[in-house]
C-alpha cells in the first residue's frame, strides 16, 4: 500500500494550506485515515484523523479549530485543510492508513501504513 502526501510548502504565518493523501493504486474510500507530523528534533506528533466512513474525526489539541480533515469523494483522497498557520506548524507531514479500521488515536504504532510526507514551513 502506497500512499502519497502532497500540497506542502512555504508560506507566511496565518496563510492557509491544503495536504492531500492519495492512494496510488487504489482508493482510500476503505481506509481510515490520520495525519502526523514531524518536526526536527522532536517526535512524530498525531494531527488528525477520520475514519472511513466520514462519520468520526479526532484532533490535536494544538490544531483544533484551525484544521479539517475531510474526505473528498470525487478526487478519492483525504485532505488537511491548515488554516492561521503558525511558524509551531513547521514539520514534514505524514499520512497514515489502516482498512476498515474504527481507531482514530494518536499512537503511531496502530497504523499499518505510511506515506513518505510532505514539507510544511512556515516563517514568521
Amino acid at each position: 500500500v502506497q500512499l502519497q502526501a502532497s500540497g506542502g510548502g512555504l508560506v507566511q504565518a496565518g496563510v492557509s494550506l491544503r495536504l492531500s493523501c492519495a492512494a496510488s493504486e487504489f482508493t482510500l474510500s476503505d481506509y481510515t485515515v490520520a495525519w502526523f507530523r514531524e518536526a526536527p528534533g522532536k517526535e512524530r506528533e498525531f494531527v488528525a484523523a477520520i475514519d472511513w466512513r466520514g462519520r468520526s474525526t479526532s484532533y490535536a489539541n494544538s490544531v483544533k479549530g484551525r484544521f479539517t480533515i475531510s474526505i473528498d469523494g470525487l478526487k478519492s483522497t483525504v485532505d488537511l485543510q491548515m488554516n492561521t498557520l503558525s511558524p509551531d506548524d513547521t514539520a514534514r507531514y505524514y499520512c497514515a492508513a489502516n482498512l476498515r479500521s474504527y481507531y482514530t488515536g494518536g499512537d503511531s504504532r496502530m497504523w499499518r501504513y505510511w506515506g513518505q510526507g510532505t514539507q510544511v514551513t512556515v516563517s514568521s
